[in-house]
């Protein structure tokens, strides 16, 4: 098993901004105190959960020997010392720390909260939507101007008697040109073409998606008025296609430009069928399509529900790549397409921020508001003030908020209480304070009481779920804990040991001067080595080199003479090497400035310069090596002085439940 440090772990994980919930959980009894830092007490929980994400997150579930256990406690004694020194040095209330864990908090929530499983929840199924594609039909009936509730009554008796009709054996697609309201049943007859999930507005989805071929819909009330909806097919989703297309244009405007245009596109079609006639060529000569027309008539990726209908039907019947359409007839004119590449859909990771983004775009997320709000007033209890509601809901749902108070203040409802949630009373001074201090808008045409109340309401019991979660997950509060801490930990070492150990030039001479023997040059030679991958090419090489000495000027001669006209032919390594630690070398006579050396297979061409002798290397030969060396040594500094400053106790006894829990 590979152990790394756990501070190590909490820093790449912070790093990274990852939440990981696969980690080992703490069961109940490991809130006893494992071990005590000075006089702060590190329950047995903190540890089990550190040490167990870093197995899982390591692939390892074997569990931990005792010399791994052992190295690991020490390691989580290690960091809780520099947790423990970063809050006496108080780095916990500067705000450089606030600003820093703020950034991070509400990212540590969000997969905690009710509304995080409700939108996966919604994501998960819009995806699972997406394996399928729907053809449908439907016929649309709008409300009137200013309809009343007789008005809306009327537009559903309509649609129901429609749907009888078509239940009855009436085409919907002849219905949807006499009464569809829909500005393009006169050109599909309500034919939609095929789409998936999240190409139309909620409402229309959830009910196509109920429907077997054949099916018909009861009325669906979307913003558009009533749809009835009739599904025609139902098939897997084909993913995506790249297409090109030659477009021949029709003007509706000219009686003969239709004609014209049949005959240009069958004369296309025909010079395509052709074996010598370049695809490219026939786009740019006879495409009427500008935005493509000079780059071979190639679209952007596209899937189902992106093109108009009969453009899409023609280019997912193609399989083969290269394949081309006979002419097709669309509103913009005649095309030719030939398939450039097709891919299956995308997996849920690759498409899941566009689909959050779309469902946090439309209706969907007033659903989920509404769900987590319904979730939220079960769990904490929370019950309105009815009479109040309705009193405040009928004097101030038509006035500017900026007149609630004064309204209130005739009411005489100032101190009366609102609503109550979490064991907690909320008044209505406390509704007005909220209120007063946010600078958001009323939407259009909003009841402002109830937009207010809404807003309010929700701040309070998303409080109360935030408050619950610190207070009794488990989960949550180890996470909190170790992003908290982690930051400490990065503040202290970022002074005590990082900066220090770039910035403090003295200590590193220091540190240089008496620990020199670590800093040694082995046996060095200065070396051009060319490994020969082509043999036919060897002698020009030899020829080259053989004979003469070795410098920069040569080695630069022989890249640019040689070797950059045969970039196949040879590897080239060169400058001052260390003569035990390269393979070449270690293998050549000293004596001799040119040689040929083979080692596995191949033939290797050596030529040599000056061969220095080991020795001692210069601080600025080795400054960036002593650098890392010294930070470590101010890092083990750093512990001893921390061990002698915060006296460490281990329970042995939960020590060794802890032994067991990470090997169960």
């Amino acid at each position: 098993m590979t152990n790394r440090s756990l501070s190590e772990s909490i820093f790449i994980f912070l790093a990274f901004c990852t939440i990981s919930l696969t980690a080992t959980h703490p069961v109940a009894g490991q809130d006893a105190t494992l071990l005590k830092v000075g006089d702060q007490e590190v329950p047995l929980n903190e540890f089990i959960y550190l040490v167990g994400k870093g197995a899982t997150s390591e692939g390892n579930s074997m569990g931990l020997t005792r010399e791994e256990f052992e190295e690991n406690l020490a390691l989580f004694i290690n960091y809780k010392l520099k947790v423990v020194e970063a809050e006496a040095q108080g780095l916990h209330q500067t705000e450089e720390f606030e600003r820093e864990f703020e950034s991070f908090k509400e990212n540590l929530k969000a997969p905690f909260l009710i509304k995080n499983s409700l939108e996966e929840g919604e994501l998960r199924k819009a995806y699972s939507r997406m394996q399928e594609v729907i053809r449908a039909s439907h016929i649309l009936l709008r409300f009137p101007p200013n309809a009343n509730t007789d008005d809306s009554i009327a537009v559903l008796k309509m649609a129901l008697k429609l749907k009888e009709e078509i239940e009855q054996g009436v085409s919907i697609n002849e219905l949807a040109k006499d009464y569809s309201e829909d500005p393009s049943a006169q050109s599909n007859e309500g034919d939609l073409g095929y789409f998936s999930s999240l190409q139309m507005v909620q409402p229309f989805e959830d009910a196509a998606f109920m429907l077997q071929p054949g099916e018909v819909s009861d009325p669906v009330l979307t913003n558009f008025g009533y749809h009835i909806i009739q599904v025609t097919d139902r098939r897997p989703n084909p993913g995506q296609v790249k297409v090109s297309h030659i477009l021949v244009r029709v003007d509706e405007e000219d009686p003969t430009s239709e004609d014209r245009a049949r005959r240009k596109i069958s004369d296309v079609y025909a010079e395509i069928q052709k074996p010598s006639t370049l695809w490219s060529d026939i786009v740019k000569n006879y495409s009427e399509d500008p935005a493509t027309s000079q780059k071979g008539g190639e679209l952007p990726w596209f899937s189902v529900g992106n093109m108009i209908p009969e453009f899409e039907l023609a280019a997912f019947s193609l399989s083969e790549i290269g394949e081309v359409s006979p002419p097709i007839k669309t509103r913009y004119g005649y095309h030719i397409l030939r398939l450039e590449d097709r891919k299956n859909l995308d997996s849920f990771e690759q498409l899941e921020p566009m689909i959050r983004s779309r469902i946090l775009r439309d209706s969907r997320s007033s659903m989920i508001h509404t769900q987590e709000l319904a979730i939220q007033k079960a769990r904490y209890g929370f019950q309105e003030n009815e009479p109040l509601v309705s009193l405040l809901e009928s004097n101030l749902n038509s006035v500017s908020p900026s007149e609630f108070q004064s309204k209130i203040d005739e009411l005489g409802e100032r101190s009366s209480v609102l609503f109550t949630a979490g064991g907690q009373e909320f008044m209505i001074n406390d509704f007005l304070a909220f209120i007063a201090a946010e600078e958001r808008r009323l939407p259009p045409n909003a009841q402002a009481f109830d937009v207010w109340f809404d807003r309010y309401s929700s701040k309070i019991l998303s409080q109360l779920e935030e408050k619950d979660l610190a207070e009794n997950n488990t989960e949550y509060q180890m996470l909190y804990k170790e992003y908290r801490d982690g930051i400490l930990l990065f503040s202290l070492m970022n002074e005590e040991v990082w900066q220090k150990g770039i910035q403090d030039s003295v200590g590193q001479r220091q540190y240089f001067k008496e620990n020199r023997e670590n800093y040694q040059w082995k046996e060095r030679a200065e070396a051009l080595i060319v490994k020969v991958l082509d043999l036919n090419r060897v002698n020009e090489a030899r020829t080259f080199l053989n004979g003469n000495t070795y410098s920069e000027e040569l080695v630069n001669n022989f890249q640019t003479q040689i070797a950059d006209q045969y970039p196949l032919a040879y590897q080239i390594e060169s400058g001052l090497m260390e003569i035990p630690d390269q393979a070449v070398l270690s293998r050549m006579d000293k004596n001799l400035s040119y040689q040929e050396i083979e080692i596995d297979g191949h033939l290797h061409l050596v030529l040599t310069g000056e061969i220095f002798p080991a020795g001692s290397k210069e601080f600025e030969e080795t400054r960036g090596i002593v650098i890392r060396d010294y930070q470590e040594y101010l890092d083990e500094q750093l512990i001893k002085k921390l061990r002698a400053k915060y006296p460490v106790e281990i329970n042995e006894t939960i020590k060794e439940e802890a032994f067991v829990a990470l090997n169960q």
